[in-house]
């Protein structure tokens, strides 16, 4: 016997209904456990762990948010996994050791850090191939894209440069030199500066895309703490521009930052050498993972206060969350 429209409506929500529902899910790369960390967006606990390739560090969720894209730098590639499942799906030809990567604004393609082989790799995410190969200054590692798509850049360690790279002719525009050890590129939402933080120099540079200059150095005074302790590295900044963070490794702090004056409100304390951070899908928390202390804290973006951290794997290193 058929099943009639009401008949179909009752059982199809019956069976959304058995589904677990989540807001969204928060992953986790863990460095030395080789695995990645799901955490429900909703309780703030871990509700699974799976197993991935060998040294996970950069991560981050496809536009559609079915994708969750892992970089595995000692086996020299991305792999590609289904974030309801968690089922490994295919892998992306992602050059030797890479570290970073960030998406075209479009959601295709892919550029990425090849720490290793001094170059930024280009991928098509739709035809799993490469595109190109840009060479870039030594130990490639932050990647940032602007908001239109049109610019990204790579962050050398050695070369201590910014470099600003066409996406559509695949070539230097600029090179930057900024303080030492630069380790993450972070654009403001209309595109206006780029964020470089510094890890060993201690500082971030604000650089006028535009212009390719320097127009600030943000610099970092914890007291109690040596200038050597305080080392940036991953840097976010609110959508609506009011709020940036950044990490400040074994500080053990995130420092609050006003964007616009550049001011340094607050040292937030979290776990032991933090790392990267990443916000929740409406920016109302911030998550720092904690590579030492083996867990990430959760920051409430309008309070600025730390308000829980949860245990996950060996070295968490990078954070995603899916969209709502």
């Amino acid at each position: 016997m058929g099943v009639t429209s009401r008949g179909f409506a009752v059982l199809f929500l019956a069976g959304f209904a058995a589904q677990p529902a989540f807001a969204y899910k928060i992953f986790v790369s863990n460095e030395k456990s080789n695995d990645v960390t799901v955490l429900d967006g909703d309780t703030l606990e871990v509700i699974d762990t799976f197993e991935v390739g060998q040294r996970p560090r950069g991560i981050t969720v496809a536009n559609d948010g079915n994708h969750l894209l892992v970089a595995v730098g000692d086996d020299d590639t991305v792999e590609v996994y289904d974030t309801e499942t968690y089922e490994r799906l295919h892998t992306l030809p992602s050059g030797p050791d890479p570290e970073l990567f960030v998406l075209h604004p479009s959601g295709n393609p892919l550029y990425i850090a090849n720490e290793d082989d001094n170059l930024v790799t280009v991928v098509d995410l739709e035809n799993r191939s490469m595109i190109a190969e840009i060479p870039v200054g030594v130990e490639p590692e932050g990647m940032g894209v602007s908001p239109d798509g049109s610019v990204i850049v790579n962050t050398s360690e050695t070369t201590n440069m910014a470099h600003f790279i066409d996406t559509e002719s695949h070539e230097i525009v600029a090179n930057v030199l900024v303080d030492q050890r630069p380790r993450f590129a972070e654009f403001k939402s209309d595109g206006s500066e780029v964020w470089v933080s510094s890890e060993i120099g201690g500082t971030v540079s604000v650089i006028d895309p535009a212009t390719h200059e320097i127009k600030h150095k943000i610099e970092f005074d914890i007291p109690g703490l040596r200038p050597e302790a305080i080392q940036p590295v991953g840097v976010r900044i609110t959508e609506d521009m009011e709020t940036a963070f950044v990490a400040l490794g074994p500080a053990n702090r995130v420092a609050v930052v006003d964007p616009e004056t550049y001011e340094v409100l607050d040292y937030l304390l979290v776990g032991q050498r933090v790392w990267q951070l990443g916000f929740s899908p409406d920016e109302s928390l911030l998550f720092s993972t904690n590579g030492v202390s083996n867990d990430i804290s959760v920051i409430d973006v309008e309070d600025r206060e730390v308000t829980k951290s949860v245990q996950v794997g060996e070295f968490p290193w990078g954070v995603v969350t899916t969209p709502d």
